[in-house]
């Protein structure tokens, strides 16, 4: 099966899936949104991340931690290549700091790291809560859709300074890109051609 309009969509790798369809239910979705987290972080990191063991790979908080910190390091280097459109954005400037030896699921230094994520989200980044989870909410796993929610919001930041996106997050870059030429087109200005 594939996607509304028999076309396969194209993966991160550069592949074509082609098994995409429209979801019946929310579990549906939140499942495919885990899944293209899963493969977003596997590319980015070589992370062994799979759906069916998405919380407990992240729980300890560790590799959150490091990815935020990877946030950080591409944003400066943003910033340093592109003062002038870093000024007009939030970039996110503080390390996060984390213990990642010997680190036990649910333990006091897991919950840890994850508030120390959470932190750095809010403040750093400045999401909303809306899409923010608490920190029982991933040592407990009971909370999935925020946490995953909340994920996909720092891919969508961090993508701002050029960072890889999951491929859920470029469908949504190129659907917003295409609605800016069609608006450009109506008012008579000359759409921008896309990217080959």
């Amino acid at each position: 099966p594939e996607f509304a309009g028999g076309h396969g969509l194209p993966t991160p790798t550069g592949g074509m899936r082609t098994d995409i369809r429209p979801f019946r239910s929310s579990e549906e979705y939140l499942y495919a949104m885990k899944e293209d987290l899963a493969e977003w972080l596997n590319i980015l990191y070589g992370w062994d991340v799979q759906v069916e063991n998405f919380m407990e790979t992240l729980e300890t908080g560790c590799d959150l931690c490091q990815h935020a910190n990877n946030v950080n390091r591409i944003a400066l280097e943003f910033q340093q290549q592109h003062p002038e459109v870093a000024a007009c954005m939030r970039v996110p400037q503080n390390e996060v700091v984390y213990q990642a030896k010997n680190v036990v699921p649910g333990s006091f230094i897991a919950r840890d790291n994850v508030s120390n994520f959470i932190q750095w989200c809010r403040q750093d980044l400045g999401i909303q809560d809306v899409l923010m989870f608490e920190t029982n909410d991933l040592v407990l796993k009971k909370n999935e859709k925020n946490f995953v929610l909340c994920l996909l919001e720092v891919a969508r930041r961090g993508s701002k300074f050029g960072m890889l996106a999951p491929m859920l997050i470029q469908m949504e870059q190129e659907i917003e890109e295409e609605m800016r030429d069609q608006i450009g087109w109506a008012n008579g200005s000359t759409p921008r051609r896309s990217k080959p």
